[in-house]
């Protein structure tokens, strides 16, 4: 009777491993064939009716209740008043563009725009909130040519800087008709700047050879583990002090009043500095440029949501576990 109820036991167990591989195993072949048909999905989040609500509740908290049914009619009136009229609001569409080295983001900002491009009409607006210290210049110049669409199909865009918008992302925010930013974020940095470590000395130290052939003589200007000639240096800033000619002149496209030659040195300046430099053009954060704009116009922000393959997914919790576990180890080692 025993040796029954083990073998029960052990059998039950055996099914279970196997129903959770499978059901594993039907999980990730859903999820490959599912993103290949659908690689991402279009989100609108109606801000201005997030805050129609939160100041509904906020009096209904704080009036008596007379004063509440008061508000509550007034409500209703102005609501009726604007369905009579013919003026519909203006929209605005905000963006987030939160930018890395690579400005792989531009990937859902080209899909956001586009969209954009598509539903606009001659009132509405766009607000980008861009939040970004830079990096590769063919990404951050994607990413501005994005930009550029709207402008070009005469759409009013508007830059948002919270906290910082350098190098690459103030080639971003320069696009802009207008551009705002807080008063202590980091707004410029136009310059370029590029660093090749070399390990030639130490492999020859080890008696390592390195060779690298090319057809050309600057296919490659710097190398990593061979041993660079100044010629080679000398042609690398030049394509640096070039692609520094480049920026320069697609800032002053945009921003024609503003002195280049005193602004484009490399260095950056806070909001509160940048507006006396012509970087900016208000010192302001995104959410009171925003609640201005919900006065007047319908807020919606829009955000293009790439799916995520299973595995993608897996290392995500994966990542959010260990973040947790780190955490907690460092809440026990630190006293208050």
């Amino acid at each position: 009777m025993e040796f029954l109820y083990e073998y029960g036991l052990f059998l039950a167990k055996a099914v279970t491993i196997v129903l959770s591989v499978l059901a594993i195993v039907v999980l990730v072949l859903a999820s490959s064939i599912k993103s290949k048909t659908d690689k991402g999905e279009l989100q609108l989040t109606d801000i201005s009716d997030e805050l129609i609500q939160l100041k509904h509740d906020l009096k209904q908290e704080l009036l008596t209740k007379k004063q509440f049914k008061a508000y509550e009619k007034q409500v209703k009136a102005e609501e009726k008043n604007a369905e009579k009229s013919d003026t519909a609001k203006g929209k605005v569409f905000v963006i987030d563009f939160k930018g890395s080295i690579d400005a792989g983001e531009v990937a859902s900002l080209r899909e956001e725009v586009t969209a954009i491009l598509t539903i606009a009409d001659k009132d509405d607006q766009v607000l980008v909130n861009v939040e970004s210290g830079g990096g590769m210049v063919h990404g951050y110049g994607l990413a501005s040519s994005q930009l550029d669409r709207l402008r070009q199909a005469n759409i009013p865009l508007s830059i948002c800087i919270d906290k910082v918008a350098a190098s690459g992302g103030y080639m971003m925010a320069c696009v802009a008709n207008k551009v705002y930013a807080a008063p202590f974020a980091i707004v410029g940095s136009i310059g370029v700047v590029a660093q090749v470590p070399n390990f030639n000395r130490l492999l020859k130290k080890h008696d390592i050879d390195y060779e690298q052939h090319t057809a050309g003589d600057f296919k490659r200007t710097l190398t990593i583990f061979g041993e660079n000639t100044d010629e080679g240096r000398a042609k690398f800033q030049q394509e640096l002090e070039e692609t520094h000619v480049l920026f320069k002149a697609f800032v002053g496209r945009y921003r024609p009043e503003m002195d280049i030659a005193k602004v484009a040195t490399g260095e950056h300046w806070y909001g509160q500095q940048a507006i006396n430099l012509g970087l900016i053009d208000e010192v302001s954060t995104s959410d009171d440029v925003i609640l201005n704009l919900a006065k007047t116009h319908k807020v919606i922000k829009i955000r293009y949501q790439m799916k995520k393959k299973l595995a993608d997914k897996i290392a995500h919790a994966a990542s959010l576990s260990i973040n947790s576990v780190m955490n907690k180890l460092l809440e026990r080692n630190q006293s208050v």
